[in-house]
Parts: structure tokens; C-alpha cells; sequence
């Protein structure tokens, strides 16, 4: 079983870049290469500024954007009714779109920029755990009545057809969503950026920001940049520059595994290609693979684990859902660490005059970084002010280290919910 992610070991030969030495000037200096800042980097340059330095520790997208599901759709970690609740219609609404635009703009990039990152627009089945569908219900009527977006009524006959287990009952099926490779992705946006002119620097992690003149001085351990303008993006990959920063989210830790080859067998088991998740709180998310893998993720914990340690707690999960498959073998089995904030929205906007900041995407990712990115390049180029429709949810403490723990015991607590309502049900947990 590998060590490296599935990702890593099957990514095209990506460039390197080199690191930053000596002194720089710039008009604005992204810290962090995964899809946020890679996003605000692009976004400023198919904006015409083009004067931009992006900052990366390690290389790109090694934190939560190189390693992640591959879901792209919209929406946020937050759940559309409370969004609805805390902001209102209009805002509400005005937000989960910039999501949906988002995935639009993802695949215009993809067909663009040719960026070969195994793209399948299948869209994402959300199915029902439990036998209830009125949650379906609900969320289907919610989603068309105040944010405008048609979610499928998939049955438990036609679901049937989809996916060979015992273990759903109906599903709601969302067209505008697609799956893919997200480090090539990643790696796509790099090159694309890079050509327009932003000077990419990985192996060079910021390590002291201090306020120079009227702008920034970002310093790294073989040089630093003075630049007018800078942006966070380090997610749960915490660089150490602002207390305020890194105390408003906890760094948490996700798994995800691949199988081997299934060959015809995957066809057995998963005849769509789509991507699926289900309606727990401590839900499973996967998908099939072009070479007939399957990428099975889930579980959330304080804990970054070995990945023999994610390899037997992920199988155990495949296999209640799909025991047809018992004695398969996993190729890979790895864990990251995702930026998650209180509200669970993502902290996006000003943090200092010239300071800007996007964190805390909370494992729902691809589609709002990239909004965010969206956002960012244009406050930053046009001063434009959509980024305040993200105030309500701004820097709140985390409560670290007590955050740390109240965080595992609400998981732990969600996933008890979710096994009482089995055994009430009838069904093993």
C-alpha cells in the first residue's frame, strides 16, 4: 500500500518551481499554493495584474487541495438553511450562487486551458442512509424555492440500477457537479497562472510578516517579498503570521483510500459515474475512478493517522455498504488536514488594510475556494466589494486547544445519532 496519495503516485510530471531567493518587489504576494491561492492568483491575473508572487512551503497543492475527494459542486460546509436563517433570502442565495458560477467557471478552465485532470461531469448523487425521506424532501424544496437550483428525485428502483447495495434508500441527484483529479487540477492552474505571469515559488514557506511603508514585507527563509498587498491562503497548513489568523480555525484531519483495479467488477457494484455521498452527518463520499478504482473517503478527527491506520478504518466502511467486495485489495490510503472555522464558512475578506485572507473551506472546498479566488482578485484589481457579502462570518476564535476536543466530541456524538437511528430503524449500524 502506498504512502503517497493515489494522487501523487499518478500525476502527469508536474514542473518544478523554483525557490525564492534574495528580494523581491511586488503588487501582491499570495501565501499558500493550493486552490485558494492559486484561484486569487489566476483571478488577478485574467484581471491584468499580473504582478504577482505566489508563496508555497512545499509544493503545490500538498495540504488539503492536492489530496482531497474530487467533488466539485456548490455549496458551502455550512447548510443552506441556516445560511437562510442567519442571512436571508437574497444574501443567502447571493453566496450559494457564487458557488454554482464557480463550478461553471471550473469547467471553462478544464476545456480552456486544456488541463487534463480526468474531468468526469457525471454529477453527484446525495443518497438517503436512512429509510426517512423527508430530509430529501426538504432539502430539494428548500434548494428550488430560495436558492434556484433543481436537485433529480432519484427513487429507490432507479437509485437500484445506479448502485448494487442494500444499504440507501432514494437519493437527489445534482446535475451541476462534476468529479476529478484535484492535484492535476491543481497542477492545470499552476500553468495556466504561471504563463499569464505569476512567479511561483514553491519550497519557500513565509515565516515572518512584518508591515513596510504603506505595504508588506513577506519573508522566507532565503528571502522575502515587499509587496502592496498580501493574502493568506494556508488553510489547516497554519504558517504562524497572524495570531488572530490561525487561532480562527482548527486544522482537522480527513481520510481517504483507493482500491486496486476492480476491472469488471466495479461495473457490478457502481454502474453511474457519478460521484456519492450519503445523508449522514458522518457520511461516506467516493467515486469510480477512470482505471475502475474506487476513492472511498470519510471520517473526520484531531487525528492525522498512518495509512494502515485509515486503510482499516475505510475498508471496514466500504464494506458495510458494499460487502460484495470483501477481500479487495486498497493501493493507497492517506490523510490530510482541513481548515475549519466555528461558523463553518469559510473566513474570506480583510483582515488589515492590505491584508487579505481565505481559509477554513471545511472539507467542501473546490467550488468556494474558487469563489473565493474569484473574490479576492476582484476586490484586490477592481476594488470591488462582494467580498463583504462574507462578513457575518468572519475570524472567531477556534477555542484552541479546548476547540480541539469539542470538535472530536461533536463528531463522535453526530456518529452515535446516526447509529441510534439505524438500531431505531432496524438496521445494523
Amino acid at each position: 500500500m502506498g504512502l503517497a496519495s493515489y494522487y501523487r503516485a499518478s500525476a502527469a510530471a508536474a514542473p518544478t518551481h523554483p525557490l525564492l531567493s534574495g528580494t523581491r518587489e511586488a503588487a501582491v504576494c499570495i501565501v499558500g499554493a493550493g486552490f485558494a491561492g492559486l484561484n486569487t492568483a489566476l483571478g488577478l491575473a485574467e484581471r491584468g495584474q499580473r504582478d504577482v508572487v505566489l508563496l508555497e512551503a512545499d509544493t503545490v497543492a500538498h495540504g488539503a487541495s492536492g489530496r482531497n475527494g474530487g467533488f466539485v459542486f456548490g455549496g458551502f460546509s455550512r447548510g443552506e438553511d441556516a445560511l437562510l436563517a442567519e442571512l436571508g433570502p437574497v444574501a443567502a442565495r447571493r453566496l450559494y450562487q457564487g458557488t454554482q458560477d464557480a463550478v461553471d467557471l471550473i469547467r471553462t478552465r478544464i476545456a480552456r486551458h486544456q488541463i487534463d485532470c480526468q474531468a468526469t461531469d457525471a454529477g453527484v448523487l446525495w443518497a438517503n442512509w436512512f429509510r426517512d425521506p423527508a430530509p430529501l424532501r426538504a432539502r430539494q424544496a428548500l434548494l428550488a424555492e430560495h436558492f434556484g437550483t433543481s436537485w433529480d428525485w432519484v427513487s429507490r428502483e432507479q437509485l437500484a440500477e445506479q448502485v448494487t447495495t442494500r444499504r440507501y434508500s432514494e437519493a437527489l441527484f445534482e446535475r451541476n457537479a462534476l468529479h476529478f483529479n484535484p492535484l492535476d487540477y491543481a497542477h492545470g492552474l499552476a500553468r495556466v497562472a504561471g504563463g499569464l505571469g505569476v512567479a511561483l515559488h514553491e519550497g519557500s514557506p513565509a515565516i515572518a510578516l512584518d508591515r513596510a511603508g504603506q505595504g508588506w514585507r513577506v519573508r522566507t527563509p532565503q528571502g522575502e517579498v515587499l509587496a502592496k498587498q498580501v493574502v493568506l491562503a494556508c488553510g489547516g497548513y497554519l504558517a504562524g503570521l497572524r495570531r488572530e489568523v490561525d487561532a480562527g480555525v482548527l486544522p482537522i484531519a480527513t481520510y481517504v483510500m483507493v482500491t486496486e483495479p476492480l476491472g469488471a467488477r466495479l461495473d457490478e457494484v457502481i454502474r453511474t459515474r457519478a460521484a456519492i455521498y450519503d445523508t449522514r452527518f458522518a457520511f461516506d463520499y467516493y467515486r469510480p475512478l477512470p482505471d475502475s478504482r474506487i476513492l472511498w473517503g470519510g471520517r473526520i478527527s484531531v487525528l492525522d493517522r498512518s495509512p494502515e491506520a485509515v486503510k482499516r478504518l475505510l475498508l471496514r466502511d466500504l464494506l458495510k455498504v458494499y460487502p460484495q467486495l470483501e477481500g479487495i485489495g486498497i493501493d493507497f490510503a492517506w490523510s490530510g488536514l482541513m481548515s475549519y472555522a466555528r461558523h463553518q464558512m469559510p473566513q474570506v475578506g480583510r483582515v488589515d488594510e492590505g491584508l487579505w485572507l481565505a481559509q477554513a473551506f471545511g472539507g467542501h472546498g473546490v467550488a468556494p475556494t474558487t469563489f473565493a479566488g474569484e473574490v479576492l482578485a476582484a476586490a484586490i484589481a477592481e476594488d470591488d466589494p462582494r467580498w463583504r457579502e462574507f462578513g457575518r462570518y468572519g475570524l472567531v476564535s477556534a477555542l484552541k486547544p479546548a476547540g480541539f476536543l469539542g470538535a472530536q466530541l461533536s463528531y463522535w456524538w453526530y456518529q452515535a445519532r446516526d447509529a441510534w437511528k439505524d438500531r431505531r430503524e432496524g438496521r445494523a449500524a
